[in-house]
Protein backbone atom coordinates (compact mmCIF):
# COMPACT_ATOMS: atom_id res chain seq x y z
CA UNK A 1 0.00 0.00 0.00
CA UNK A 2 1.57 3.61 -0.74
CA UNK A 3 2.42 5.54 1.95
CA UNK A 4 0.40 8.71 1.66
CA UNK A 5 1.25 12.25 2.70
CA UNK A 6 0.12 14.16 5.74
CA UNK A 7 -2.84 15.65 4.84
CA UNK A 8 -3.93 19.35 6.41
CA UNK A 9 -6.82 19.17 8.96
CA UNK A 10 -8.71 22.06 7.86
CA UNK A 11 -12.20 23.86 9.20
CA UNK A 12 -15.33 21.69 8.49
CA UNK A 13 -17.67 23.61 5.96
CA UNK A 14 -20.44 24.70 8.56
CA UNK A 15 -23.79 22.75 7.60
CA UNK A 16 -25.83 25.64 6.31
CA UNK A 17 -29.14 24.30 5.20
CA UNK A 18 -31.76 26.52 6.57
CA UNK A 19 -34.51 25.08 4.08
CA UNK A 20 -37.92 26.15 5.50
CA UNK A 21 -39.29 23.26 4.42
CA UNK A 22 -39.54 24.53 0.87
CA UNK A 23 -41.98 26.96 0.50
CA UNK A 24 -39.55 29.52 -1.61
CA UNK A 25 -39.07 26.60 -4.37
CA UNK A 26 -42.81 25.76 -4.56
CA UNK A 27 -43.74 29.25 -4.87
CA UNK A 28 -41.08 29.79 -7.89
CA UNK A 29 -43.49 26.86 -9.62
CA UNK A 30 -46.86 28.10 -8.90
CA UNK A 31 -46.91 30.56 -11.62
CA UNK A 32 -46.35 27.69 -14.09
CA UNK A 33 -47.21 24.73 -12.42
CA UNK A 34 -45.07 21.71 -11.85
CA UNK A 35 -46.49 19.67 -15.13
CA UNK A 36 -45.72 22.34 -17.12
CA UNK A 37 -42.11 22.47 -16.08
CA UNK A 38 -41.25 18.67 -16.50
CA UNK A 39 -38.39 18.48 -19.08
CA UNK A 40 -38.37 15.27 -21.32
CA UNK A 41 -35.63 12.83 -21.11
CA UNK A 42 -34.91 13.28 -24.95
CA UNK A 43 -35.19 16.81 -24.13
CA UNK A 44 -31.99 17.27 -21.37
CA UNK A 45 -28.86 17.28 -22.84
CA UNK A 46 -27.03 19.86 -25.32
CA UNK A 47 -24.52 20.32 -27.99
CA UNK A 48 -21.30 19.18 -25.61
CA UNK A 49 -18.68 21.08 -26.08
CA UNK A 50 -15.88 19.26 -23.97
CA UNK A 51 -13.60 17.75 -26.72
CA UNK A 52 -12.21 20.81 -27.81
CA UNK A 53 -13.38 23.41 -24.84
CA UNK A 54 -11.27 21.90 -21.97
CA UNK A 55 -13.06 24.02 -19.33
CA UNK A 56 -16.11 23.84 -16.75
CA UNK A 57 -18.26 25.88 -14.39
CA UNK A 58 -18.83 24.06 -11.61
CA UNK A 59 -20.86 25.69 -8.08
CA UNK A 60 -20.33 24.32 -4.56
CA UNK A 61 -21.16 25.70 -1.19
CA UNK A 62 -18.56 27.19 1.21
CA UNK A 63 -15.89 25.84 2.75
CA UNK A 64 -16.65 22.56 1.27
CA UNK A 65 -13.26 21.51 -0.43
CA UNK A 66 -9.64 21.28 0.33
CA UNK A 67 -7.64 24.52 0.38
CA UNK A 68 -3.76 24.74 0.96
CA UNK A 69 -2.70 26.35 4.30
CA UNK A 70 -0.21 28.95 2.74
CA UNK A 71 -2.66 30.05 0.52
CA UNK A 72 -6.48 29.48 0.61
CA UNK A 73 -7.11 30.23 -3.26
CA UNK A 74 -5.33 27.02 -3.82
CA UNK A 75 -7.61 23.68 -4.02
CA UNK A 76 -5.13 21.04 -4.15
CA UNK A 77 -7.49 18.13 -5.47
CA UNK A 78 -8.83 20.01 -7.89
CA UNK A 79 -5.59 21.92 -9.22
CA UNK A 80 -4.42 18.46 -9.64
CA UNK A 81 -7.11 17.29 -11.57
CA UNK A 82 -6.65 20.40 -13.74
CA UNK A 83 -2.96 19.87 -13.94
CA UNK A 84 -3.88 16.04 -15.08
CA UNK A 85 -6.31 16.52 -17.31
CA UNK A 86 -6.25 19.99 -19.12
CA UNK A 87 -9.69 20.97 -18.10
CA UNK A 88 -9.78 24.29 -16.57
CA UNK A 89 -12.32 25.09 -13.67
CA UNK A 90 -14.35 27.79 -12.74
CA UNK A 91 -15.26 27.07 -9.20
CA UNK A 92 -18.02 29.51 -7.65
CA UNK A 93 -19.02 29.26 -4.00
CA UNK A 94 -22.05 30.34 -5.14
CA UNK A 95 -25.06 28.10 -2.58
CA UNK A 96 -25.66 29.31 1.00
CA UNK A 97 -28.90 27.48 0.78
CA UNK A 98 -30.92 24.82 -1.10
CA UNK A 99 -33.77 26.87 -1.50
CA UNK A 100 -32.06 30.13 -2.78
CA UNK A 101 -30.47 28.52 -5.06
CA UNK A 102 -33.16 26.79 -6.35
CA UNK A 103 -34.65 30.16 -6.90
CA UNK A 104 -31.74 31.21 -8.55
CA UNK A 105 -31.75 28.43 -11.46
CA UNK A 106 -35.34 26.97 -11.92
CA UNK A 107 -36.05 29.81 -14.14
CA UNK A 108 -33.49 28.94 -16.91
CA UNK A 109 -34.55 25.17 -16.39
CA UNK A 110 -38.11 25.59 -16.24
CA UNK A 111 -37.89 27.99 -19.39
CA UNK A 112 -35.32 25.00 -21.08
CA UNK A 113 -32.56 27.77 -21.12
CA UNK A 114 -28.64 26.72 -19.92
CA UNK A 115 -28.10 27.74 -16.46
CA UNK A 116 -24.42 29.16 -16.89
CA UNK A 117 -23.28 25.61 -14.75
CA UNK A 118 -22.01 22.40 -15.41
CA UNK A 119 -21.75 21.31 -12.43
CA UNK A 120 -23.84 21.70 -8.58
CA UNK A 121 -23.85 20.74 -5.79
CA UNK A 122 -27.13 20.14 -3.50
CA UNK A 123 -28.77 18.34 -0.53
CA UNK A 124 -29.97 14.87 -1.67
CA UNK A 125 -34.07 16.05 -0.72
CA UNK A 126 -33.56 18.89 -2.93
CA UNK A 127 -31.64 16.68 -5.85
CA UNK A 128 -35.27 14.37 -5.63
CA UNK A 129 -36.56 17.47 -7.01
CA UNK A 130 -34.60 18.36 -9.63
CA UNK A 131 -34.72 14.71 -10.72
CA UNK A 132 -38.43 14.54 -10.82
CA UNK A 133 -38.72 17.38 -12.54
CA UNK A 134 -36.23 16.30 -15.21
CA UNK A 135 -33.80 18.80 -14.60
CA UNK A 136 -30.18 16.81 -14.40
CA UNK A 137 -28.85 14.37 -17.16
CA UNK A 138 -28.38 11.09 -16.91
CA UNK A 139 -24.50 10.38 -16.17
CA UNK A 140 -22.40 8.18 -18.54
CA UNK A 141 -21.11 5.85 -16.17
CA UNK A 142 -18.65 4.07 -18.41
CA UNK A 143 -16.62 7.30 -18.15
CA UNK A 144 -16.87 6.83 -14.36
CA UNK A 145 -14.91 3.53 -13.38
CA UNK A 146 -13.99 5.05 -10.25
CA UNK A 147 -17.85 6.17 -9.20
CA UNK A 148 -18.66 2.38 -10.28
CA UNK A 149 -16.00 0.94 -8.14
CA UNK A 150 -16.10 2.91 -5.06
CA UNK A 151 -19.20 4.58 -4.29
CA UNK A 152 -20.32 3.55 -0.48
CA UNK A 153 -23.03 0.84 -0.92
CA UNK A 154 -25.22 2.34 1.67
CA UNK A 155 -25.36 5.14 -1.11
CA UNK A 156 -26.08 4.13 -4.13
CA UNK A 157 -29.91 3.62 -4.36
CA UNK A 158 -32.00 6.19 -2.80
CA UNK A 159 -35.43 5.92 -3.74
CA UNK A 160 -35.43 9.24 -5.97
CA UNK A 161 -32.52 8.20 -7.61
CA UNK A 162 -32.24 4.36 -7.92
CA UNK A 163 -28.57 3.08 -9.21
CA UNK A 164 -27.66 7.40 -8.58
CA UNK A 165 -28.29 7.18 -12.80
CA UNK A 166 -28.30 11.17 -11.97
CA UNK A 167 -26.52 12.27 -9.11
CA UNK A 168 -23.60 11.47 -7.11
CA UNK A 169 -22.68 12.08 -3.12
CA UNK A 170 -20.15 14.77 -3.04
CA UNK A 171 -20.24 14.03 0.39
CA UNK A 172 -22.36 12.59 3.19
CA UNK A 173 -23.04 12.88 7.01
CA UNK A 174 -25.44 11.96 9.41
CA UNK A 175 -27.97 13.64 11.56
CA UNK A 176 -27.96 12.51 15.17
CA UNK A 177 -27.71 13.78 18.70
CA UNK A 178 -25.21 15.67 20.15
CA UNK A 179 -24.62 16.31 23.97
CA UNK A 180 -22.57 17.36 26.70
CA UNK A 181 -21.82 14.44 28.39
CA UNK A 182 -19.52 15.91 31.21
CA UNK A 183 -22.87 19.17 32.12
CA UNK A 184 -25.45 16.61 31.61
CA UNK A 185 -24.30 13.37 33.99
CA UNK A 186 -24.94 10.61 31.94
CA UNK A 187 -25.50 9.10 28.60
CA UNK A 188 -28.12 9.69 25.79
CA UNK A 189 -28.58 6.75 23.74
CA UNK A 190 -32.01 7.34 22.03
CA UNK A 191 -34.27 10.08 20.54
CA UNK A 192 -36.61 9.62 23.67
CA UNK A 193 -34.17 10.50 25.58
CA UNK A 194 -34.88 13.61 24.67
CA UNK A 195 -37.92 14.07 26.84
CA UNK A 196 -35.94 13.85 30.29
CA UNK A 197 -37.44 16.31 32.50
CA UNK A 198 -33.59 16.82 33.07
CA UNK A 199 -33.56 18.43 30.15
CA UNK A 200 -36.55 20.56 30.43
CA UNK A 201 -35.88 24.12 28.48
CA UNK A 202 -32.15 22.51 27.11
CA UNK A 203 -33.18 20.76 23.71
CA UNK A 204 -33.15 22.30 20.66
CA UNK A 205 -34.43 20.43 16.87
CA UNK A 206 -33.61 21.86 14.09
CA UNK A 207 -36.04 23.94 12.20
CA UNK A 208 -36.24 22.57 8.49
CA UNK A 209 -38.87 20.05 7.91
CA UNK A 210 -36.29 18.10 5.30
CA UNK A 211 -33.64 17.69 8.16
CA UNK A 212 -35.64 17.04 11.38
CA UNK A 213 -38.07 14.65 10.34
CA UNK A 214 -36.77 11.48 9.82
CA UNK A 215 -34.66 10.88 13.10
CA UNK A 216 -37.80 11.61 15.25
CA UNK A 217 -39.72 9.04 13.13
CA UNK A 218 -36.60 6.73 13.67
CA UNK A 219 -36.94 7.45 16.94
CA UNK A 220 -40.82 5.48 17.18
CA UNK A 221 -39.27 2.95 14.80
CA UNK A 222 -40.45 4.01 11.88
CA UNK A 223 -38.67 2.59 8.62
CA UNK A 224 -37.50 6.10 6.91
CA UNK A 225 -36.89 4.64 3.53
CA UNK A 226 -41.33 3.90 3.24
CA UNK A 227 -42.75 6.70 6.11
CA UNK A 228 -46.21 7.54 5.69
CA UNK A 229 -48.29 10.33 6.01
CA UNK A 230 -49.30 9.05 9.77
CA UNK A 231 -45.84 8.71 10.59
CA UNK A 232 -44.99 12.45 10.38
CA UNK A 233 -48.21 13.38 12.13
CA UNK A 234 -47.65 11.49 14.89
CA UNK A 235 -44.25 13.14 15.08
CA UNK A 236 -45.75 16.59 14.38
CA UNK A 237 -48.04 15.36 17.74
CA UNK A 238 -45.11 14.71 19.60
CA UNK A 239 -43.09 17.78 19.00
CA UNK A 240 -46.32 20.05 19.83
CA UNK A 241 -46.86 18.12 23.20
CA UNK A 242 -42.72 19.19 23.93
CA UNK A 243 -42.78 22.57 22.72
CA UNK A 244 -46.16 23.39 24.87
CA UNK A 245 -44.22 21.31 28.22
CA UNK A 246 -41.46 23.52 27.58
CA UNK A 247 -39.05 20.93 26.91
CA UNK A 248 -37.69 22.30 23.31
CA UNK A 249 -36.13 25.41 23.43
CA UNK A 250 -36.11 26.66 20.61
CA UNK A 251 -35.98 25.39 17.05
CA UNK A 252 -32.61 26.24 15.23
CA UNK A 253 -30.57 26.21 11.98
CA UNK A 254 -26.54 26.14 12.29
CA UNK A 255 -26.80 27.88 14.95
CA UNK A 256 -27.59 25.01 17.38
CA UNK A 257 -23.40 25.13 17.31
CA UNK A 258 -22.96 27.79 19.26
CA UNK A 259 -25.99 27.17 21.60
CA UNK A 260 -24.10 23.90 22.69
CA UNK A 261 -20.83 24.92 22.90
CA UNK A 262 -21.67 27.53 25.21
CA UNK A 263 -24.04 25.71 27.88
CA UNK A 264 -27.17 27.13 26.89
CA UNK A 265 -28.14 23.57 25.06
CA UNK A 266 -27.18 20.01 26.75
CA UNK A 267 -28.98 17.86 23.65
CA UNK A 268 -29.85 18.57 20.26
CA UNK A 269 -30.37 17.38 16.87
CA UNK A 270 -26.97 17.36 15.04
CA UNK A 271 -24.98 17.13 12.30
CA UNK A 272 -21.94 14.47 12.15
CA UNK A 273 -19.15 16.87 10.60
CA UNK A 274 -19.76 19.92 12.47
CA UNK A 275 -19.80 17.73 15.81
CA UNK A 276 -16.02 16.84 14.71
CA UNK A 277 -14.83 19.92 14.95
CA UNK A 278 -16.52 21.05 18.14
CA UNK A 279 -14.93 17.89 19.67
CA UNK A 280 -11.67 19.71 18.80
CA UNK A 281 -12.59 22.21 21.33
CA UNK A 282 -14.79 20.37 23.71
CA UNK A 283 -13.70 16.50 24.19
CA UNK A 284 -16.84 16.36 26.55
CA UNK A 285 -19.47 16.84 23.41
CA UNK A 286 -20.22 13.43 22.06
CA UNK A 287 -22.41 12.52 18.90
CA UNK A 288 -24.95 10.00 18.99
CA UNK A 289 -26.27 7.43 16.41
CA UNK A 290 -29.60 6.36 18.20
CA UNK A 291 -29.96 2.82 18.93
CA UNK A 292 -33.27 3.02 17.00
CA UNK A 293 -31.42 4.73 13.71
CA UNK A 294 -30.51 7.67 12.19
CA UNK A 295 -30.40 9.27 9.33
CA UNK A 296 -27.73 9.13 6.51
CA UNK A 297 -27.97 12.18 4.22
CA UNK A 298 -26.01 13.10 1.34
CA UNK A 299 -25.01 16.41 -0.99
CA UNK A 300 -24.34 15.76 -4.56
CA UNK A 301 -23.03 16.35 -7.74
CA UNK A 302 -25.38 16.91 -11.01
CA UNK A 303 -25.02 17.81 -13.99
CA UNK A 304 -27.93 20.39 -15.54
CA UNK A 305 -29.82 20.20 -18.70
CA UNK A 306 -28.13 21.56 -21.52
CA UNK A 307 -24.89 21.80 -19.59
CA UNK A 308 -22.32 22.73 -22.02
CA UNK A 309 -19.45 20.70 -20.90
CA UNK A 310 -21.14 16.80 -19.68
CA UNK A 311 -18.16 14.88 -20.53
CA UNK A 312 -15.30 17.15 -18.90
CA UNK A 313 -17.91 17.22 -15.94
CA UNK A 314 -18.06 13.42 -15.46
CA UNK A 315 -14.23 13.41 -15.42
CA UNK A 316 -14.15 15.78 -12.95
CA UNK A 317 -16.73 13.47 -10.95
CA UNK A 318 -14.64 10.61 -11.26
CA UNK A 319 -11.39 12.14 -10.11
CA UNK A 320 -12.58 12.56 -6.82
CA UNK A 321 -13.74 9.05 -6.48
CA UNK A 322 -10.11 8.00 -6.63
CA UNK A 323 -9.85 6.60 -2.75
CA UNK A 324 -6.64 8.61 -2.56
CA UNK A 325 -7.90 11.81 -3.74
CA UNK A 326 -11.49 11.26 -1.63
CA UNK A 327 -8.89 10.68 1.11
CA UNK A 328 -6.89 14.24 0.99
CA UNK A 329 -11.06 15.86 0.56
CA UNK A 330 -12.14 13.52 3.64
CA UNK A 331 -8.84 14.55 5.71
CA UNK A 332 -10.10 18.38 5.30
CA UNK A 333 -14.19 18.72 5.38
CA UNK A 334 -14.02 15.73 8.08
CA UNK A 335 -17.52 14.94 6.62
CA UNK A 336 -18.89 11.10 6.31
CA UNK A 337 -16.92 9.79 3.46
CA UNK A 338 -18.61 8.26 0.02
CA UNK A 339 -15.72 6.34 -1.24
CA UNK A 340 -14.88 3.67 2.07
CA UNK A 341 -11.93 3.00 0.40
CA UNK A 342 -10.31 6.13 1.42
CA UNK A 343 -10.22 4.78 5.13
CA UNK A 344 -6.97 2.29 3.90
CA UNK A 345 -5.31 5.58 2.52
CA UNK A 346 -5.87 7.59 5.53
CA UNK A 347 -4.72 4.99 7.59
CA UNK A 348 -1.34 4.68 5.83
CA UNK A 349 -0.46 7.97 6.58
CA UNK A 350 2.58 8.88 8.23
CA UNK A 351 1.24 11.52 10.17
CA UNK A 352 -0.62 10.52 13.18
CA UNK A 353 -3.58 12.71 13.22
CA UNK A 354 -4.20 11.92 9.82
CA UNK A 355 -4.22 8.51 10.29
CA UNK A 356 -6.05 8.59 13.42
CA UNK A 357 -8.70 9.74 11.08
CA UNK A 358 -9.41 6.81 9.46
CA UNK A 359 -10.51 5.54 12.58
CA UNK A 360 -13.21 8.29 13.27
CA UNK A 361 -16.96 6.50 13.34
CA UNK A 362 -17.94 10.12 11.70
CA UNK A 363 -16.15 10.22 8.89
CA UNK A 364 -15.99 6.24 8.31
CA UNK A 365 -18.61 4.29 10.06
CA UNK A 366 -17.93 0.97 11.54
CA UNK A 367 -19.99 -1.80 10.73
CA UNK A 368 -22.05 -1.56 14.10
CA UNK A 369 -22.88 2.00 13.20
CA UNK A 370 -23.78 1.58 9.35
CA UNK A 371 -26.60 -1.11 10.25
CA UNK A 372 -28.31 1.73 12.12
CA UNK A 373 -28.47 4.02 9.12
CA UNK A 374 -30.89 5.01 6.55
CA UNK A 375 -31.20 6.98 3.39
CA UNK A 376 -34.93 8.53 4.10
CA UNK A 377 -37.01 8.53 1.53
CA UNK A 378 -37.80 12.38 0.39
CA UNK A 379 -41.14 14.29 1.18
CA UNK A 380 -42.72 14.35 -2.62
CA UNK A 381 -44.18 17.14 -4.13
CA UNK A 382 -47.81 16.62 -3.31
CA UNK A 383 -47.10 16.16 0.43
CA UNK A 384 -44.55 19.21 1.08
CA UNK A 385 -47.41 21.85 0.77
CA UNK A 386 -49.06 20.43 3.76
CA UNK A 387 -46.47 18.96 6.02
CA UNK A 388 -44.36 21.92 5.50
CA UNK A 389 -47.85 24.28 7.24
CA UNK A 390 -47.59 21.76 9.84
CA UNK A 391 -44.51 21.87 10.92
CA UNK A 392 -43.83 25.30 9.91
CA UNK A 393 -46.43 26.06 12.91
CA UNK A 394 -44.89 24.39 15.33
CA UNK A 395 -41.12 25.71 14.68
CA UNK A 396 -42.28 28.97 14.42
CA UNK A 397 -41.26 30.01 11.04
Amino acid sequence: MPQTPSYSRGVSRRSVLRALGGATALGALAGCGVQAAYVEPGERAGADLSATDKRLTWANWPLYIDTDDADTKKRPTLDAFEKRTGIAVDYVEEINDNDEFFGKISPSLMNHQQTGRDLIVISDWMCARFVRLGWVQEMDRSAQPNVTEHLDPLLRSPAFDPGRKYTVPWQSGITGIAYNRRRLGREIRGVADLWSDDLKGRVTLLSGLDEAFALLMQGNGVDVTRWTADDFHTVCDQVEKQVKRGQIRRFTGNDYIKDLSGGDVLACQAYSGDVIQLQADDPDIEFVVPEEGAELWAESLMIPDLARHKANAERLIDHYYQPEVAAELAAWVNYVCPVPAAQDVLAASKDADTAALAEDPLIFPDAAMRRRLAIARDITSNERVEFAKRWNAIAGL
